[in-house]
């Protein structure tokens, strides 16, 4: 049985405070899990675009295999934190040494993720032990090592014009580029390769600007957290969430994507926080509107324009363009999206033809993830009213709220933070 407890929740926040690059010089802190967040989002573009031809079944199952497979790399990444990338693709490259290894990191594993059930360690487990395969799990796999050389080259960008005199510098990128041909047979590849100069780089490109937009930006916070570490963990977050309520294959996948994008217009405004939102009238509607048109013209028009319409229709799916918010539970019926009630999602159209996508669900992991954000903070003694008045508005909020038929109680799950 899945269930979702604290640890988990602080397990999975933890790469918030793990420093990439660490031993470089570098213009800002590049955290790990900025990182898997723009590496989740090149993702998402190259499965998309290399699904197309795909049968529906399939397509799911491949969607599947890259969210899942996102989570545990990552999860492994939080296990071994400082080996450096190069000691660990020694390890990798001795079958013996890597197969230690990962032994040892299962091991640290499993009282962290136990709460995810039986069948999320056989997946895990089963994952994390093999280095190659073949079909829709080996594409899913070539799919996400490709992400993750673009979202580590992005970063080294901003490092090696800093330092010329580094001695490992031209070996780093040299690395990345022949990592990075060698996917080039994968859709998408060639452009993210081009930066911003195609457009599908330049997406990706404006998407990792995120990474320079910090949450609470008015309160000191230790960690700091950026919105697009945000959207990662709320999508995580999701994508327990909907384990726990046995969302189907399809709707799964959706959750993730959806909350992985889920504060993207925040590109075009900011983070605004919700008291300043709700202070004026109407600010949050003509918020809302600013956000649609730039949204539109500088992120789906231009997907649309260079023949990668695919794309902006999802993103305006997740986004919840066309039912008034991405909070909003919906469907795809006849290609056209339409909103639901909850209660609909989970009795009647938690099936994969449904192309189902949670709303209410979604917000309260945004709202969890903002919690961790403040409950953090407090407990590395940062004395804030402005946090403590947060957690407190939360904590009323959801008190007697229930999702997934009573599958999980928001308010007894955040009872668990003291």
């Amino acid at each position: 049985m899945t269930s979702i407890r604290k640890s988990l929740l602080q397990f999975t926040f933890a790469g918030s405070f793990m420093k990439r690059w660490n031993d470089k010089l570098r213009p800002m802190e590049l955290i790990e899990l900025d990182k898997q967040a723009h590496k989740m989002i090149a993702a998402w573009a190259l499965y998309e675009l290399n699904s197309q031809h795909l049968p529906h079944d399939e397509r799911i199952q491949l969607g599947r295999v890259v969210v899942e497979g996102g989570i545990f790399d990552y999860m492994y990444r939080l296990i071994i934190t400082d080996v450096k990338p190069p000691i660990f693709y020694q390890i990798k490259a001795n079958p013996e040494h890597y197969a230690m290894l990962t032994e040892w990191v299962l091991e640290q594993l499993e009282p962290r993720v136990q709460p995810l059930g039986d069948e999320f360690w056989e997946r895990i487990t089963s994952y994390l032990r093999k280095t190659e395969a073949d079909g829709l799990e080996g594409l899913g796999r070539r799919i996400l090592a490709a992400a993750h050389l673009y979202a580590s080259n992005w970063e080294f960008e901003l490092i090696k014009r800093l330092s010329p005199q580094d001695e490992e510098l031209e070996e780093i990128d040299r690395s990345f580029q022949d990592g990075l041909e060698a996917h080039k047979d994968l859709i998408g590849v060639e452009e993210l390769m081009r930066g911003p100069a195609s457009t599908l780089g330049k997406f990706c490109h404006l998407c990792g600007q995120l990474r320079f937009q910090k949450r609470w930006s008015q309160t000191p916070r230790i960690p700091e957290t950026s919105v697009i570490g945000h959207m990662f963990l709320v999508a995580c977050y999701g994508t327990f969430f909907s384990m726990a309520v046995d969302a189907c294959p399809a709707r799964l996948v959706n959750n993730f994507f959806s909350g992985l994008f889920h504060d993207m217009p925040e590109l075009l405004t900011r983070d605004i926080i919700s008291p300043v939102k709700k202070s004026v009238s109407h600010i949050s509607e003509l918020i809302s509107e600013y956000e649609r048109k730039e949204l539109n013209r500088r992120v789906l028009e231009p997907l649309r324009n260079a023949n990668r319409e695919q794309l902006a229709e999802r993103l305006s799916y997740f986004l919840g363009l066309t039912v008034g918010s991405e909070f909003r539970a919906c469907i795809m019926e006849d290609g056209v999206p339409r909103a639901v009630t909850d209660e609909e999602l989970e009795t009647v159209y938690n099936q994969d033809r449904f192309d189902p996508k949670d709303g209410s669900m979604l917000k309260v992991c945004d709202t969890l993830a903002a919690f961790i954000e403040a409950y953090t903070a407090l407990r590395n003694g940062i004395s804030s009213d402005e946090l403590q008045q947060g957690l407190f508005r939360m904590r009323q909020k959801y008190a007697k709220t229930v999702i997934g038929s009573g599958k999980i109680h928001v308010g007894a799950l955040l009872a668990d933070f003291d």
